[in-house]
């Protein structure tokens, strides 16, 4: 049985090499990230994907001798996955934990997970399904929200070009909720993106304020990439450029708007469209 560890001192150097996987640069030198939340780490395991170590808050064990057992009754079965897999589990006292934990949203777990995305060389985007593809994108929440639209709608999956954000970022997981891990996801640049849409023979529906027509007369069904661009900028202008070269075929929509605001929230706008995208399947079957 796998003996859980004690750290009560939060000045330990593990700690600080811990805390820095926050970090870009801190992530970028192992593909290691920090997984917080029982729900998020069990579909990390459910993955398949290797946790070194698990990180737990003492105060979870109560009064009891720490111990797998005790810590799968208090978090979930997923823990004894882990014991199982050699995962090394350490109890931290509570200044020890808050030193690695994301703010108060505290569930007492925090795991090191090695997780890296894919190129689209390497990623498993099925050709005759939708995907979304988002450029520069730049928020966290918005990008977590775009995986879990993805992951409820059922599409294709994910392709982050020119991304401000890392899809490892510990935030961009929690706002997934985890789906990072089974959403099919790749990065790629710009250019290689258009390059791959050009190869896989797939339209490209850019969602633009001014498009030309409406989100519901485009095709979103099929083999189609659906484009939301940064939430600063907007999608780049090498699209157009590859469009009146003839590598790709573009078109572009938009949404109405009747208030005051000129456009959606990058992630709201990923959810109209990929509902859009599965109203338009059911009405083709």
């Amino acid at each position: 049985m796998t003996r859980i560890e004690t750290i009560t001192s939060p000045t330990n150097p593990r700690l600080r090499q811990i805390a820095a996987l926050r970090t870009a640069t801190g992530r970028r030198a192992g593909d290691l990230t920090l997984v917080d939340g029982r729900r998020e780490l069990s579909r990390a395991v459910a993955g398949g994907l290797p946790v070194p170590e698990l990180f737990v808050d003492a105060r979870l064990f109560g009064a009891a001798e720490p111990a797998v057992a005790a810590l799968a009754d208090a978090v979930g079965p997923w823990v004894v996955t882990l014991a199982d897999r050699g995962t090394r589990i350490v109890a931290l006292g509570p200044r020890p934990f808050a030193r690695i934990a994301f703010g108060d949203r505290n569930e007492g777990v925090v795991g090191v997970v090695r997780f890296a995305c894919p190129g689209l060389a390497t990623a498993a985007l099925p050709p005759q399904r939708p995907v979304l593809l988002v450029e520069g994108v730049e928020k966290p929440g918005n990008l977590g929200a775009i995986l879990r639209t993805a992951d409820a709608a059922g599409l294709a999956g994910v392709v982050v070009c020119d991304g401000r954000t890392d899809p490892a970022n510990p935030a961009v997981i929690r706002a997934s909720l985890g789906t990072v891990f089974s959403v099919p996801l790749a990065v790629a640049s710009t250019a290689e993106a258009i390059r791959w849409c050009a190869a896989q023979g797939r339209r490209v529906v850019a969602a633009r304020p001014q498009g030309d027509r409406l989100w519901h007369e485009a095709a979103l069904a099929g083999g189609t990439a659906i484009l939301l661009g940064s939430e600063a900028h907007g999608i780049s202008s090498a699209w157009a450029a590859a469009a009146a070269a003839g590598t790709i075929a573009l078109e572009s929509i938009r949404l109405p708007m009747r208030g005051s605001a000129d456009s959606l929230n990058l992630s709201a706008t990923a959810a109209v469209l990929a509902y859009e995208s599965v109203r338009q399947e059911a009405t083709r079957r």
